[in-house]
């Protein structure tokens, strides 16, 4: 690639980013958003006439998107991790809804996700759902109903796969002990 197109490329992309700081800098006046809080990346929405209130030490990451319907309110704790492509919603359509005959009434209800939670890439984060502090919820789940503290859940729907701190079932051991790649040892 010739110096021209990779001065080019970078023009591109630093506008690319611009463009985002500007939308993320927007975010900040309309919510409630720590200015701990990060945005990790592009293309993450905010959006609806709800509250949204983003914690200190926490973040959300590329593509990932956050609605507050009017009268309610998404509320994400201190030190969060919101993976790609992540959805948080207080509004949906009511499931028993005969939509052959018309839209229905909307299922809504305010999201709490607590501090120290942990959402993989891909999950959806339905209505009025709670979700205890130090929680993880695996990749591509989808969760519907409340998960208490120190649980982890996968699964569509979101099921209990065990509390933190038990030893899992798979057979594999980890050793916590040993040093990782950065040559640290984990908490």
């Amino acid at each position: 690639m010739s110096t021209f197109w990779r001065v080019c490329a970078g023009l591109a992309l630093g506008l690319r980013f611009a463009f985002w700081r500007v939308i993320y800098r927007s975010y900040a006046r309309r919510y409630r958003i720590s200015t701990q809080f990060r945005f990790n990346g592009v293309g993450i929405a905010l959006y609806g006439e709800g509250v949204i209130e983003l914690g200190a030490g926490s973040y959300i990451s590329e593509f990932a998107s956050v609605h507050a319907c009017a009268g309610h309110a998404v509320r994400i704790g201190k030190r969060c991790k919101i993976a790609d492509h992540v959805r948080i919603y207080t509004e949906t359509s009511d499931p028993e809804t005969d939509f052959r005959v018309g839209d229905g009434q909307p299922f809504r209800g305010d999201v709490e996700i607590g501090d120290g939670v942990w959402l993989g890439v891909n999950v959806y984060v339905g209505p009025g759902v709670r979700i205890g502090d130090n929680s993880v919820v695996g990749a591509n789940s989808v969760v519907t109903r409340d998960i208490p503290a120190g649980e982890i859940w996968g699964g569509v729907p979101a099921r209990r796969i065990r509390t933190k701190g038990e030893r899992a079932t798979s057979g594999r051991e980890v050793d916590r002990s040993a040093p990782t790649s950065s040559g640290a040892s984990p908490p």
